[in-house]
């Protein structure tokens, strides 16, 4: 890379325009990237059991396979899919990693649940662990609390059967492609809607 395919600036207050039409260009092809960099992190989870009866990839793999099976649109089901990737970096609130990967491309609807997905989850196993199991109540006149609850019931909770047909993460690989396309709820939308080949 030449020095003219770098910005020129060592302080941000110093940036050009022209420094800035740079930064995006590169900033649009990193960004078509964001898919291939969440499969590598997703396959992170392979063969890391954590002591459960299928490891963190098959979880999530299970998770999203039970929500399309059951009819949920490509949305929900990448939700589904990504629901625990912040288990490698996020122990203690993993929830949080997935929603935040998830929040310029997913509805507020679907962003909630997964944000919130580890407290409605804990209603299987808190109460094992010296918890109060119903820390969930809090959100009970939320509008999402009754399709969290669904999504833990159906999907999470279940996704922990070693006999059951999981499909591949190659299945759900276009529809992670298509979901993190483009934004549709961040600054950028905004700026791409204006401009597309400057975001």
């Amino acid at each position: 890379m030449s020095h003219f395919d770098q910005a020129r600036f060592t302080h941000m207050k110093d940036g050009t325009q022209e420094d800035w039409a740079i930064i995006a260009k590169d900033f649009s092809a990193y960004a078509r990237q964001l898919p291939s960099r969440i499969l590598t992190h997703l396959r992170l989870l392979d063969g890391d059991f954590g002591g459960f009866p299928v490891d963190r990839l098959t979880h999530s793999l299970q998770t999203a396979t039970r929500a399309h099976r059951d009819g949920r649109d490509e949305e929900y089901v990448v939700c589904a899919l990504l629901h625990d990737i912040g288990d490698t970096l996020a122990s203690y609130n993993h929830p949080d990693i997935a929603a935040a990967i998830l929040k310029p491309f997913v509805s507020a609807e679907n962003l909630w649940m997964v944000e919130k997905h580890g407290i409605f989850q804990g209603y299987y196993f808190f109460h094992h662990l010296g918890m109060d199991r119903h820390l969930r109540e809090e959100f009970a006149d939320h509008p999402q609390y009754r399709e969290t609850i669904e999504f833990c019931a159906k999907y999470d909770a279940a996704a922990f059967d070693p006999d059951y047909e999981t499909l591949p993460l190659s299945f759900f690989e276009p529809m992670l492609e298509r979901v993190f396309a483009q934004p549709r709820n961040s600054i950028y939308k905004a700026a791409m809607e204006k401009n597309p080949a400057a975001v």
